[in-house]
C-alpha cells in the first residue's frame, strides 16, 4: 500500500539560520578565550650573512666573547664576566657616543649564557641597538 500516492515530493532544504547561530556562538568563544598578550623582549638587528663588509662606524662598540667565556670589550679584556662589569664597560666605551650599536661577535662554541649576559648588559646600559657578526661558508 502507498499511502503517499496524493501528497507531493518535497524537496529537502537547511535552515541557515541555527547554523550560523552556531557559528556565531563559536567566534565569540574563541575571542573571548584567546589570550592577547604582548612578550617583552630584546630587540635585536641580526645581520644576513652575505653581506659585506663596511667600514667600522664610530658609533660602534665591538663585543667579543671567546669560547671560553672571556668577553673583551672593543679589544679590552674585562676583570669578570658579570652583568654589571660587562654594563659598566659598555657605559665606560659609550662615553660621548649618541645610541651606540652594540656589535657582539661570538666564537661558535662560546656559552650561550655569556651572550645572554652581554645582552642583559647592553639593554641596562640603555643600548637597545645590538647587532652579531657572521661570517660567510666557503663552498
Amino acid at each position: 500500500m502507498n499511502f503517499n500516492r496524493g501528497r507531493g515530493r518535497e524537496e529537502p532544504e537547511i535552515n541557515l539560520i541555527p547554523l550560523i547561530d552556531v557559528l556565531l556562538v563559536v567566534i565569540i568563544f574563541l575571542m573571548l578565550t584567546t589570550t592577547y598578550s604582548r612578550f617583552a623582549g630584546l630587540e635585536i638587528n641580526l645581520p644576513s650573512a652575505d653581506a659585506s663588509a663596511g667600514e667600522a662606524q664610530s658609533n660602534e662598540i665591538e663585543v667579543v666573547i671567546t669560547a671560553t667565556g672571556q668577553i673583551l670589550v672593543n679589544k679590552t679584556a674585562l676583570q669578570g664576566s658579570e652583568v654589571r662589569f660587562i654594563t659598566d664597560a659598555l657605559t665606560s666605551a659609550a662615553a660621548g657616543r649618541r645610541a651606540p650599536v652594540i656589535i657582539i661577535s661570538a666564537d661558535a662554541k662560546t656559552p650561550h649564557q655569556s651572550v645572554i649576559d652581554v645582552m642583559q648588559a647592553a639593554q641596562g646600559a640603555g643600548f637597545p641597538h645590538i647587532s652579531f657578526t657572521t661570517q660567510t661558508q666557503t663552498p
